[in-house]
């Protein structure tokens, strides 16, 4: 797996923006928040730095008076993901494995 993107993917919260985005067609920032459990300026980091990867497109636009920020995610950022878990079943985890990353050593 490309080194670049193992980091990428290896932050926790960029992590699950991207898999929430896999199962969806679209999520809003205030979603991905949720999703995420995230703060706001940290979720803005993230999104920045998967949109720069090209891995999700982002898109502004208001609806009523109230900004909405919409996150999708790009076939490079689908193709990304399944060789994430690819690379992690390679090592013996799967997506079905109830695994704890932060007690891991």
């Amino acid at each position: 797996m490309n080194k670049e993107l193992e980091k990428l993917l290896f932050n926790p919260v960029r992590l699950k923006i991207l898999s929430f985005l896999f199962s969806v067609e679209n999520a809003s920032f205030k979603k991905l928040i949720e999703v995420s459990e995230a703060s706001k300026g940290n979720i803005s980091v993230q999104i920045k730095k998967l949109e720069d990867a090209e891995l999700i497109k982002v898109r502004k636009k208001f609806e009523g008076n109230y900004p909405l920020t919409l996150c999708k995610i790009t076939s490079k950022g689908k193709t990304s993901f399944k060789v994430f878990l690819k690379s992690l079943q390679s090592y013996g985890i799967n997506e079905s494995a109830d695994v704890d990353f932060k007690n891991r050593i």
